[in-house]
């Protein structure tokens, strides 16, 4: 299983450091595309990018992915907390992954210490409805789901590519 590097044990060249600006800016693109299901909830893809760069880059990338490829849809939906949101999923996917923990358990831990931030600020700061914060975070739940396992298969072949 994919690993994420610790900052020490990235290279970082203009590949990586390239690769880690387009991973940041690269779910704001991505927050666009939101894929319908046939059971009535919408797959989201932007998490796709962020995963990468935590797998990949560790923690703190995950962390600069999650905030900066956020702008978008926080402005979209005027709900600045989903940069923060975004940022602790990124960060803790990196950091469990740094810990052992395979891709797709780090993605479900880091998302299980995202869904607090998300309920509170969606309900009490936003003003959402708790069924359509149940909605959103069922929904987020398959999305990370799905890009958790991409991103562990791609990991390795984009690791190979960068030299790191």
């Amino acid at each position: 299983m994919a690993q994420a590097l610790t900052r020490s044990e990235v290279r970082w060249n203009e590949k990586t450091i390239g690769a880690l600006i387009i991973l940041a800016l690269l779910p704001n693109l991505l927050g666009m595309i939101n894929l319908a299901t046939p059971w009535g909830f919408q797959i989201h893809v932007f998490q796709a990018a962020i995963f990468l760069a935590a797998l990949i880059f560790g923690r703190w990338a995950g962390l600069i992915a999650g905030a900066a490829g956020s702008i978008y849809v926080a402005a979209a939906l005027s709900n600045p907390f989903i940069l923060v949101g975004n940022a602790f999923l990124g960060f803790f996917t990196g950091h469990f992954t740094e810990r052992g923990f395979g891709p797709v358990a780090a993605v479900l831990l880091a998302f299980a210490i995202q869904i607090p931030w998300l309920a509170v600020t969606d309900h009490f700061l936003m003003g959402l409805p708790w069924s359509f914060i149940g909605a959103l975070i069922l929904s987020l739940a398959v999305s990370n789901l799905v890009w958790a396992v991409a991103a562990s298969w791609a990991a390795g072949p984009l690791r190979r590519f960068l030299g790191c």
